[in-house]
């Protein structure tokens, strides 16, 4: 993914992959309702949106359609993540991320069979 979204950009693309193809009013009152940030601040960060590529605006109503699929910009943070924080390595990304919590018997057994199909 070559597109960079900064945090407050990623809010509007979440609005978009939840709900799909919805009008710049419609997230403006989403995000109105999710962080305060009145209409202007929204529209400000939905035109960053269009000029990075992530969304494409059509009439009439000010439509917004997310260009960019969440998995896409998943596996781009996710990377950016591993190759940040820990060098590179996912092994270590995943070993924090065990340490961190305590997983049920069911969440372990889903882990080992993906662990199983990558190999």
């Amino acid at each position: 993914m070559d597109v960079k979204l900064f945090d407050s950009e990623l809010k509007i693309m979440g609005v978009l992959w939840r709900e799909g193809d919805c009008t710049a009013k419609h997230i403006s009152d989403v995000m109105k309702g999710e962080t305060g940030w009145n209409i202007n601040t929204t529209y400000t960060l939905i035109k960053r949106c269009i000029k990075k590529g992530a969304i494409e605006r059509s009439e009439p109503n000010f439509m917004c359609h997310a260009l960019i699929p969440k998995e896409e910009v998943q596996a781009a943070e996710t990377d950016e993540l591993i190759d940040k924080i820990y060098d590179g390595s996912a092994d270590q990304l995943f070993a924090a991320l065990l340490g961190r919590k305590k997983l049920s018997a069911e969440q372990l057994e889903r882990l080992k069979q993906l662990v199983d199909e990558l190999e």
